[in-house]
């Protein structure tokens, strides 16, 4: 019997509802939770992070499978599902909790990272330079628990759920 590996994730991608739907239906993404990271409030609110204040981002933390889906994927999509030119916000959701950072979790992680960033910063993709943040991942605090599989809860599917092939099976 082989042994699973996993591994972890954080990614910063505006609000955190929508990136969670898309990781989440990722084959070899064991499990997700939204929450704070990055900044210097122990255990904060929802609401302490809106006022901006705590330093802290939102972001999708994950476990997965390296032999099923590899970090380099997890990022292609990250760059896929937002806008990672846009300074403390995301389309109409502005503010430093918004931003988008990658939280990496060993020096493996910060290298691929660093050069993802590169390779799409000169991709031509963008007509603005990516702001993305790259930095080690500090303490996750997990978000209320109305916050956790919010659009799922919904039964809402937004346009970026429908962008990945490779899902779990059901």
């Amino acid at each position: 019997m082989s042994r699973k590996i996993v591994a972890l994730a954080t990614f910063g991608a505006g609000c955190f509802w929508h990136p969670q739907q898309v990781f989440d239906q990722l084959e070899g993404v064991s499990g997700t939770w939204v929450g704070y990271t990055g900044g210097t409030k122990e255990n904060p609110t929802y609401e302490e992070v809106c006022q901006a204040n705590t330093g802290h981002a939102e972001v999708v933390h994950m476990e997965f499978e390296p032999r099923v889906v590899t970090y380099e994927t997890l990022l292609d999509i990250f760059w896929q599902i937002h806008d990672p030119t846009q300074l403390d916000g995301q389309g109409d959701d502005i503010g430093s909790q918004y931003r988008s950072a990658i939280f990496t979790h060993d020096e493996y992680q910060a290298r691929v990272a660093r050069e993802s960033k590169t390779e799409k910063g000169t991709s031509g993709r963008w007509l603005r330079p990516i702001i993305t943040t790259i930095q080690p991942a500090p303490t996750f605090w997990e978000a209320e628990d109305y916050h956790q599989k919010y659009m799922e809860r919904l039964d809402h599917r937004s346009w970026m759920s429908d962008l990945f092939i490779k899902r779990k099976k059901k």
